[in-house]
């Protein structure tokens, strides 16, 4: 794809992340249904930390695409390995996990992550835009152009440390109010939770491992953006 096709698309994608993001950050907390508590705001869900991750990977993409534009490549070259351990370590995973995850778990009961009451607050646009557009954006930007991935030991760690930031997030907020961020966490006993949270992470991993795989099937091992 041309640089300055990746540019234009880059710069809708961020324009659109951040338009999402801005949209439910101004919902009304009065329009708030029962379950949904205050503490945390909408920064205790992963589906709100995703919008926000997109939307600085596209800013950076964007930003890597003007310096290659205008030929400062020495400043491109840095801003393209930001870009590619953002895509390859978060934001692929992440947002492949946010829309199989939920799709899933609202398939089987949709009370565990999206209570009914919320159809009245989020607009169905925006439940598709957080939940569902999320996979596409990341699959189209796999077969734009290619990824440098880091080496695994280190994407790996890097991944289990976000991991294991938003886990303590999640733990630190159901300490504090008694309430879980998701209803679905509430079923589980200390060792099961324990366990779906080993589970979740191995299943982000396959993610990163997929999308690594599907960058070497596409562009194979030598062929970057520089």
């Amino acid at each position: 794809m041309e640089i300055s096709t990746l540019a234009t698309y880059h710069c809708l994608a961020f324009v659109w992340y951040f338009f999402v993001a801005y949209s439910i950050a101004h919902i009304k907390t009065e329009e708030r249904p029962s379950e949904v508590f205050l503490y945390g705001g909408q920064w205790k869900y992963l589906t709100v930390l995703n919008l926000v991750l997109q939307a600085v990977f596209y800013g950076v993409s964007f930003l890597a695409d003007v310096l290659r534009l205008i030929k400062k490549l020495r400043c491109a070259k840095c801003v393209i390995s930001s870009r590619d351990l953002l895509f390859s370590v978060l934001a692929f995973p992440v947002s492949t996990f946010v829309c199989i995850s939920f799709w899933t778990l609202y398939t089987y009961n949709r009370e565990l992550v999206y209570p009914k009451s919320l159809d009245g607050v989020i607009p169905l646009w925006l439940n598709h835009a957080m939940h569902t557009a999320v996979l596409p954006f990341a699959l189209l930007e796999i077969f734009a152009l290619p990824h440098r991935y880091p080496a695994k030991k280190k994407g790996l760690i890097l991944l289990g440390f976000v991991a294991f930031l938003y886990i303590s997030w999640v733990l630190w907020i159901y300490s504090v109010t008694g309430e879980w961020v998701y209803p679905l966490f509430a079923l589980f006993s200390p060792s099961g939770l324990a366990a779906f949270f080993a589970g979740s992470l191995a299943v982000i991993v396959s993610f990163y491992n997929f999308g690594e795989f599907l960058n070497r099937m596409i562009w194979g091992q030598s062929k970057f953006c520089l």
